[in-house]
């Protein structure tokens, strides 16, 4: 397995990831992942076996380089691929680059999604929040979670 980064080429079988995930919700078309990949400063990375995508998920950098802030965009893992790390693959590689930055990150995610929020806690996320309705058009709420920096998380 490789991880590299995802090009326009890749948008339509993340949007066809996205239907098999979110089901119910709005999932993210091949447009809009076009116009994800194409902001300077969004990185979005794929875990790839071969040419196949497995995975993919998309980290976004925000405010001043000197003081950054991160936000996760999504994450998702073909349904076949569930339960093998790659989830834990991508955010590994987002922490890092959160942490060579040394910013926050923040999330959100569907409050019923045990599997989620139990990686995100591995990472030292914590739930700062609720959103309630977050999810549309099926109303499922959502926890806003936040890792500190990692000057934050060592006490600096």
């Amino acid at each position: 397995m490789e991880i590299r980064r995802l090009t326009f080429e890749h948008a339509a079988r993340c949007a066809e990831l996205e239907e098999q995930l979110f089901p119910g919700e709005n999932p993210w078309t091949r447009e809009i992942f076009v116009v994800e990949f194409a902001q300077p400063n969004h990185l979005y990375l794929g875990v790839f076996d071969g040419d196949d995508l497995l995975a993919y998920g998309g980290i976004a950098q925000l405010g001043p380089r000197e003081d950054p802030e991160f936000e996760i965009h999504t994450i998702g893992v073909d349904p076949a691929q569930q339960r093998r790390g790659l989830g834990r693959v991508l955010m590994d590689q987002f922490m890092r680059l959160a942490d060579g930055l040394d910013g926050q990150v923040f999330l959100e995610v569907r409050t019923d999604n045990e599997a989620a929020i139990a990686m995100y806690r591995a990472f030292d996320f914590e739930i700062i929040g609720e959103r309630k309705r977050y999810y549309q058009p099926s109303g499922a709420d959502a926890y806003s979670m936040k890792r500190a920096s990692s000057s934050e998380r060592r006490g600096v």
